[in-house]
This record gives C-alpha cells, structure tokens and sequence, in this order.
C-alpha cells in the first residue's frame, strides 16, 4: 500500500495580479521502501510541495492521501498533524538543526521522550540507532565536536528514532562537499531498503540522485517524471 499519495495538488500564493502559482495540479506517491526525489532549480516549487504533504502548509486544492487514510480534501480533514508528524514523519533538513548542547546520545533521545517513551526501550533503541548510523562512538560528543557529515548522520538517526513511515530529506547534502553527500544520500537508499520506510528526498544536484527509484523534476511549480 502507498504510504503517500497526491492527488491534483496545488498551491497559490496571493490573488489577481499578485498570484504565484507555486504548485500547479501535483500528482504522485511514495510506497514502503522507496527512495524518491524531487529534482528542481531554485524557486521550482520543490520546498513547498515538501511543507505541504508535510502538513506543515496548507494547500490550496487538491487531495493528500497519508498512510491509507484521506488527510486533505480541499481542506484537512480531522487529523491531529501534530501528532501525525510526530508519530509517522521523519525529517531531515538541510542543516542538521541539533540541539548544541545536548550530547549525540541525548539529541536521538529527544524525539521518543516527546511521544512518552522512556526506560532501557528508549536506550536501546539510541544505541541501535548510533550503531546503525556508525556514529555510536560519538555518543556523549556535543555537534560542534562533530564533522558535517557526522552531524547529518545524527540528524537521520533522530528522525529514525519513531520509526515513522516517511522521511522527508530537505536538501540534506547541500551543506556538505560531493563526496560527503553522496553518503548521506546512500545512506538514505539503505534505510529505505533494509527499514522499509518511504523517503522523499529534495535535492536540485542531479549528482546526488544515483540509484533512486524514480525521480521527478519539478519546473516553475508543474511536475514530470522522468
């Protein structure tokens, strides 16, 4: 089953002669262990298409699907997205956005203490998580401590942490050199492989999307697959 699916979404920003179509009739999914980009210049629409199946921004129109229930219809349609995001979605950004004093070990942690979770469950599943990441002798290192690649890593260990169905990448390698973002995306591929979780990854370096599973490029808001 499709862990996501879109149905002719769109967004507009503003109206008359202000209006920006940032989105324009959106239509495609994502199944369990599928590795999918979003492939676009700057300004193409892939960061606002990525905020709203997201639930982050709202849609103008259009139809969201999420887990095998209708979530958006023209308008949300009774869901907690806070809760839903917290529970099913993974993200990775840009930037790796770690807590700067908070240790590796204790940044991993954060998540699962949001939703409640706590005992040796919840260190198991760190260190299971560091280990998997190689990144677990880094455990009680603060990020500054850490390489760029080597926070990044953290970064997915976090968002793995509630093994949600989906994680959304955001640009994940841009801050980091080629060689460095080649491995964070191919650890992206492995994670959707071996955890069977669904990743949308957006990127505009078409070097960085070898060996995805489908690619669409998204150009002044419209969407090909190529």
């Amino acid at each position: 089953m499709e862990i996501l699916r879109t149905d002719g979404l769109s967004k507009i920003f503003g109206s008359g002669r202000l209006e920006v179509r940032a989105l324009e009739d959106i239509s495609f999914s994502v199944s369990p262990g599928e590795l999918i980009a979003l492939l676009g210049p700057s300004g193409s629409g892939k960061t606002t298409l990525l905020l709203c199946i997201s639930l982050i921004l709202d849609p103008t129109v259009g139809t969201i699907v999420f887990d095998g229930d209708t979530i958006y219809k023209n308008g949300w349609i009774g869901i907690d997205m806070r809760r839903l995001r917290r529970e099913k979605i993974g993200f990775v950004f840009q930037t790796p956005n770690l807590i700067p004093f908070l240790t590796v070990r204790e940044n991993v942690l954060f998540p699962l203490e949001l939703v409640g979770i706590t005992g040796k469950a919840v260190e198991h599943r760190v260190m299971e998580l560091l280990e998997y990441m190689e990144i677990a002798d880094r455990r009680y290192f603060l990020p500054a401590l850490l390489s760029g690649g080597e926070q990044q890593r953290v970064s997915i260990a976090r968002a793995l942490a509630n093994r949600p169905k989906l994680i959304m990448a955001d640009e994940p390698t841009a801050a980091l050199d080629t060689e460095r973002g080649k491995k964070v995306m191919s650890l992206l591929k492995k994670i959707a492989g071996e955890q069977q979780t669904a990743v949308i990854a957006v990127t505009h370096d078409v070097r960085m999307v070898e060996g995805f599973d489908r690619i669409y490029m998204l150009q002044d808001g419209r969407m090909n697959n190529t």
